[in-house]
C-alpha cells in the first residue's frame, strides 16, 4: 500500500505486466517475447486494503513481429474500473533480443 492507504500504482504496473506477457505468451505460443511499449496509463479509481482486482487483456491487433493488447482492471465486486491501458506492445524475439516473425497470421 502507498501511504495514501491505497494500492501502490507501481506494484499494479508490474502485476499488469506480468499478466499480460502470460496472455501474449498463451496467444503466440511462444515465451520468446518482451514488453516493447505501454501507452498512456490512465489511472481512474483506487484500490483500498481487501479490495480484490481482476486484470482483463483483449488482442488489439497482430503485426509481423508484434501483438498489441489492452487492458483494464477493474474491482471484481463493484465493477469499478481501476486502471486502463489503451495500447501495450509485445514483440517476438531471438535468442540475441532481435524481433523475429511470430507465425501468427491473423487475429486471435
Amino acid at each position: 500500500m502507498n501511504p495514501g492507504g491505497t494500492l501502490f500504482g507501481g506494484t499494479l504496473l508490474g502485476w499488469i505486466d506480468e499478466d499480460a506477457a502470460i496472455f501474449v505468451i498463451g496467444k503466440l505460443g511462444s515465451k520468446s517475447i518482451v514488453t516493447k511499449y505501454m501507452s498512456e496509463i490512465n489511472f481512474v479509481n483506487s484500490a483500498g486494503n481487501g479490495d480484490i482486482i481482476e486484470i482483463g487483456f483483449e488482442v488489439v491487433a497482430i503485426g509481423r513481429t508484434s501483438i498489441t493488447i489492452r487492458s483494464q482492471v477493474r474491482n471484481k465486486l463493484t465493477k469499478q474500473e481501476i486502471i486502463r491501458i489503451d495500447k501495450i506492445v509485445f514483440v517476438h524475439v531471438n535468442a540475441l533480443g532481435r524481433p523475429v516473425p511470430h507465425g501468427i497470421i491473423k487475429q486471435v
